[in-house]
């Protein structure tokens, strides 16, 4: 399809601390990399729906790889620094030569053993932990999937609905308009001429989810046994969690509804409406909306699309979200927000695949209110205690680096880079951090963390390709942690929010506004030592060609 008829589906498509530190995170990627996947891709011979066995022989054998390879990365990493030292020049070359080469081997194992393992690469690929190594090579991993044999979809939907295809589309084509690591999705008419979008989950998932569960297991434990420091448990924990959540069609469907309620006042969100009569968990029909990906500046520009405006409507729909609802979209991706150059200000933004949510507990929702309003302020005291409501103790100083990219010290201008001495301080603050501080901290910090970390990473890197700067993100949050302090939810009914008073709608407008003064006026004269420097470098410059003129 065309332009704009590109219809995506927002589904994923899918010794020394430093030594500890990397060993870490490539067995946090493994475990990750042991995850389902369909057991009869188009490309495997085992192409049946009810083959158990073979299912099963299939999924010993991704595991089998996946131990394999998570070995060979141990192995490397252990072996090839064992002669160095830390800290030296030669030990962060050698360093950075292991993280590549483990990053292609894992790269490598996501591509032979397809479906999940694609999705967990792209997991890995947004983490801001993970270095550049990782994220470079296994973000090429975005948007790689093989479709499924037609006539496997055609038996999901006819025993899920309980009719034929012929029965209630009018046209459906065959060719998927997008595969992914779980499901695949066609384009319908059904009789009524109403345009629809049917996603369709791979048959045989819910046995390999039991084979890879175990294999996740195994292997951390495995790695725990060889690196005592390393305690990654929870991450496998988040990780079934949100696997089973996102294998129900129907809580997809339910999550897709509450988010359009909880967004109805946003004139810029479309949200695909559902078809219930067509929707079971396995099979889930959707309105046919259509748009670019979020990415593809290119085709946005040429239809006219202002990206910053774009890059802005997106982080405060986001910022709603996590301050004022509590109910989080945990994989906003590229591949599942899509923009049209249809609706109010001459752009929509369509949010796909709500499989994935985190529902925040209200506490925590208020407490990371809190928190972003001592960030903004770099009210180190409140920061602090924060910390120890968050169960972080004093790793709380790093809260700063991860949402704002200042330390807790720092002079430097909300919303500018860290000068270079606080850089050089940071790094050597990083450098002295032992894989206990980094296991502690992982284990100590709130599950709900973990989605607002991930879901923040990626929207970071997304407004960064639209090119808006970098106050916009700063400047969203703040808006609504200000709102999200006035607002309670009603937790006798278990939905709805209510405000406190009609003056509590003051207050935060109020404070957002000086602080918006406050970050304009700082961006004003940054604005104004760039031109004094642009300009005093093209005067010494010119004087120096007028020497060398009179000199010649």
């Amino acid at each position: 399809m065309p332009g704009c008829r590109r219809w995506l589906l927002g589904i994923a498509t899918v010794g020394t601390s430093p030594l500890r530190l990397a060993v870490g995170i490539a067995v946090a990627g493994a475990a990750w990399t042991a995850s389902p996947q369909p057991a009869a891709a188009a490309d495997s011979p085992l192409s049946s729906t009810g083959d158990k066995f073979g299912s099963a022989i299939n999924g010993v054998m991704r595991s089998s790889r996946a131990i394999y390879t998570i070995a060979f990365i141990v192995v490397d990493y252990k072996y090839s620094l064992r002669h160095l030292l830390p800290n030296s020049s030669d030990y962060r070359k050698k360093l950075s030569e292991v993280h590549l080469r483990s990053a292609k081997r894992l790269r490598k194992l996501c591509e032979a053993n397809k479906g999940f393992y694609v999705k967990a690469g792209q997991f890995v690929s947004s983490l801001r932990q993970v270095p550049k190594e990782y994220t470079s090579i296994l973000s090429s991993l975005q948007d790689q999937a093989t479709p499924y044999h037609f006539k496997d979809i055609e038996d999901v939907i006819a025993r899920n609905l309980g009719k034929d295809l012929s029965e209630i589309f009018l046209t459906f084509d065959e060719q998927p308009i997008a595969a992914a690591s779980i499901a695949q999705v066609h384009h319908g008419l059904l009789k009524n001429y109403q345009e629809v979008a049917v996603k369709v989950q791979y048959p045989g998932l819910e046995q390999q989810m039991k084979i890879d569960i175990t294999t996740m297991a195994v292997v951390s434990k495995a790695v725990a046994w060889v690196f005592p420091d390393y305690r990654f448990e929870r991450i496998i924990e988040e990780f079934e969690r949100a696997m089973f959540l996102e294998l129900d069609f129907v809580q997809e469907a339910k999550n897709s509804e509450r988010t359009a309620r909880n967004l109805r006042n946003n004139k810029v969100v479309r949200i695909p409406g559902i078809f219930w009569d067509l929707t079971t968990s396995q099979v889930l029909t959707m309105q046919f909306c259509s748009g670019y990906k979020v990415d593809d500046v290119e085709s946005m520009r040429n239809s006219k699309i202002n990206t910053q405006k774009v890059a802005q409507s997106l982080i405060e729909i986001f910022a709603e979200m996590i301050f004022i609802h509590g109910f989080v979209h945990g994989d906003p991706h590229p591949g599942n927000i899509l923009v049209s150059p249809e609706g109010h200000g001459g752009y929509s933004i369509v949010l796909l695949d709500h499989g994935i949510y985190r529902e925040l507990d209200e506490r925590f929702r208020l407490n990371y209110c809190e928190l972003w309003k001592a960030l903004i302020w770099l009210d180190s005291k409140k920061i602090q205690h924060l910390g120890e409501k968050f169960g972080v103790g004093n790793y709380s100083k790093y809260f700063p680096v991860i949402f704002t990219g200042r330390t807790i010290q720092s002079k430097s201008a909300l919303g500018t880079q860290l000068s270079n001495e606080e850089k050089k301080l940071l790094k050597q603050e990083l450098h002295s951090l032992k894989m206990e501080d980094i296991s502690s901290f992982m284990e100590s910090l709130p599950s709900d963390f973990f989605t607002i970390i991930r879901t923040d990473g990626l929207l970071r890197s997304i407004i960064s390709k639209l090119g808006a700067p970098r106050h916009v993100r700063l400047l969203a949050y703040t808006k609504y942690a200000l709102y999200g302090l006035e607002t309670r939810h009603d937790l006798d009914h278990g939905k709805g929010l209510t405000i406190t008073s009609a003056l509590s709608k003051i207050k935060p407008n109020v404070s957002y506004l000086w602080l918006r003064i406050l970050l304009e006026s700082l961006a004003l004269l940054f604005r104004i030592g760039e031109a004094r420097h642009s300009l005093a470098i093209k005067w010494n410059r010119m004087l120096q060609k007028m020497v060398n003129f009179f000199i010649g």
